[in-house]
């Protein structure tokens, strides 16, 4: 079946951050996100689900296990399940990116400190 932002589910998160359902199973979840610049989200980990996060435009900074590094436009970055993570806009421009998650990551995220 064909999808796009235009016939997903919409949702709001954290800073004014956008979400598209493209995908939504309980094996899987392909979600197409917007972070406006300068947003963050909470350190967090899921518990059984992986995720892969696909940068279709701008460049995002990530911290996995105290580990920071920036992924650009067309690269993607893989976290394990278990694995302490977030992801930042540090830029002037809107990232948008894709977030594969198996199997889906809502009902299984364990937030570990406040949004900063």
């Amino acid at each position: 079946m064909k999808r796009s932002k235009d016939s997903s589910e919409h949702y709001t998160w954290g800073q004014n951050c956008d979400g598209w359902h493209l995908l939504k199973t309980n094996s899987l979840s392909i979600i197409q996100e917007r972070m406006p610049p300068h947003t963050s989200e909470a350190l967090h980990y899921h518990q059984k689900a992986q995720q892969f996060f696909f940068i279709l435009e701008g460049q995002a900074t990530f911290e996995i296990e105290n580990e920071v590094f920036v992924v650009n436009t067309n690269e993607g970055c893989h976290v394990e399940a278990n694995k302490k993570h977030k992801i930042k806009n540090e830029g002037a421009t809107d990232l948008h990116f894709l977030v594969i998650s198996e199997p889906k990551a809502h009902g299984d995220r364990i937030d570990l400190n406040p949004q900063n």
